[in-house]
């Protein structure tokens, strides 16, 4: 096997044990060999600003430079008020702008949504394939992937609690690593 594909991680939670995180390390674990799954932080970057674009911050060029190495991108966010958390939100205007320097242009990706509630957090993966609809990030079309029940979802450990959801999310990285192969040969 050649290298594996290098798969950006955007946490749309900020809390350290938030639920998100905790899934996104799960799904590094959990994800087939073709892929490498790597956190890429958001917390730290200053909100954009079109007027600094001809001198970015420090935070912004390192952000945009590791997505623009990344193969690929997941997202894994919880809903805030039926969208997309602030902290994400400004993440993908620091990636995609100014106009014309998308580091997500063309980028396979995928969305997981978790929250406590039963819908999942279904407002804000849609709201989030809205926007990357418009950024030409293309979208792994299915599953679509929504889950509930975060307060239950995870052992002590940080491990997943239960098997059915394991074996889920082995299946939907599979499907994810098979779109990311498909679109980067």
């Amino acid at each position: 096997m050649s290298s594996p594909y290098r798969v950006a991680v955007l946490v749309g939670s900020l809390r350290k044990a938030s639920f998100n995180r905790k899934l996104a390390l799960a799904l590094a674990q959990l994800a087939p060999a073709e892929l490498k799954l790597e956190i890429v932080e958001i917390g730290q970057l200053p909100f954009y600003n079109e007027d600094e674009a001809a001198e970015p911050p420090a935070p912004w060029v390192e952000f945009r430079n590791a997505i623009k190495a990344a193969d690929a991108v997941l997202f894994v966010s919880p809903e805030y008020n039926r969208s997309i958390p602030g902290a994400l939100k400004n993440a993908l205007d620091v990636g995609s702008r100014p106009y014309g320097h998308n580091a997500f242009d063309g980028k396979p990706s995928a969305v997981i949504t978790l929250s406590p509630g039963a819908l999942g957090g279904f407002g804000a993966h849609h709201h989030l394939r809205q926007v990357l609809a418009c950024l030409n990030a293309p979208l792994l079309p299915s599953p679509e992937v929504y889950l509930g029940g975060a307060n239950e979802m995870f052992k002590d450990d940080g491990s997943l609690a239960k098997p059915e959801t394991e074996a889920f999310l082995r299946k939907v990285m599979t499907a994810f690593a098979a779109w990311v192969q498909k679109l980067k040969g």
